[in-house]
């Protein structure tokens, strides 16, 4: 479901229809521009070399533009971060109707490995209405030309999305909570990840939930407690005994009733010192 409610005469303007007959007009000669909304330059730089004369995309039409107000096509890629929700949006709403939206690189169409991180929503039809997906990681230049020319009608689609509507009505179990509410495990990887990054923080999560399932009852404070000291005490880096200590103290209490003696201290002005002694 998009985060964004597209403007009725937005949406009226780009039907199917409407999108048809631009086509139509465009297949000879289209503008395309690029919204940059939080990738890592890698299909920027795909981009940058499928405009050379080594791939002379001007062959098909393809041109890029400097303003969306001069654009038949809106390229995006990046998983969307917060900061450029409303950048994309602005881009989006000057874009001239009808449009075409394509949905550039792993991250465009999905979020890519940032799919599930605090601070992007997603692939960009989780923002915008996409009318194509170039996949890749980066996409290469020719695939890129391909894609374009798939959203303006020169090519036709040779793949295409498959949904799941009619399967065998499996249901999906999620394991079993530590403390009884999976929101728990939830809440506490976000905060992992907050700590110490995509990459560390699931490492840090990963640490922190076999802490708990190493102690007989993870509902237990007092256990708990223990155990994620344990778990500190093993650390070699002190950095990863302090956010353990942390992601206790701010995830733990929140589904188990707790006390204060039940808190790893880390706020005192020692705390590093001591967390980094307990190895020893």
């Amino acid at each position: 479901m998009s985060l964004y409610q597209v403007p009725a005469e937005i949406a009226n303007a780009n039907d199917l229809e409407a999108k048809l007959a631009h086509l139509g007009r465009i297949k000879r000669s289209f503008s395309v521009f690029r919204i940059d909304c939080g990738s890592c330059n890698g299909c920027e730089i795909e981009i940058f070399a499928a405009i050379t004369p080594m791939w002379d995309p001007e062959r098909f039409g393809f041109k890029l533009v400097a303003s969306p107000r001069h654009a038949d096509i809106l390229v995006v890629s990046g998983p969307i971060t917060r900061q450029m929700y409303y950048p994309l949006l602005r881009a989006y709403e000057a874009a001239p109707d009808p449009k075409i939206v394509v949905g550039l690189g792993a991250c465009g169409a999905s979020g890519g490995i940032f799919h599930d991180s605090y601070a992007v929503h997603g692939g960009a039809d989780k923002v915008v209405p996409v009318d194509v997906f170039v996949p890749g990681c980066p996409p290469h230049p020719a695939s890129i030309i391909y894609g374009l020319a798939v959203g303006v009608g020169i090519l036709d689609q040779k793949i295409s999305k498959v949904s799941f509507e009619n399967d065998d009505g499996e249901i999906f179990e999620l394991p079993n909570s530590l403390v009884g509410n999976i929101l728990f495990e939830r809440d506490a990887l976000a905060k992992a990840k907050w700590l110490m990054s995509y990459i560390f923080g699931r490492r840090l999560y990963d640490i922190y939930i076999q802490a708990l399932k190493n102690c007989d009852d993870a509902k237990n404070p007092s256990q708990a407690k223990q155990a994620v000291m344990a778990a500190i005490k093993s650390e070699e880096d002190p950095r990863f005994g302090e956010c353990l200590g942390i992601l206790h103290n701010e995830i733990y209490p929140k589904y188990v009733k707790t006390t204060a003696d039940d808190l790893i201290d880390v706020t005192s002005p020692n705390a590093k010192e001591l967390l980094w002694k307990l190895k020893w």
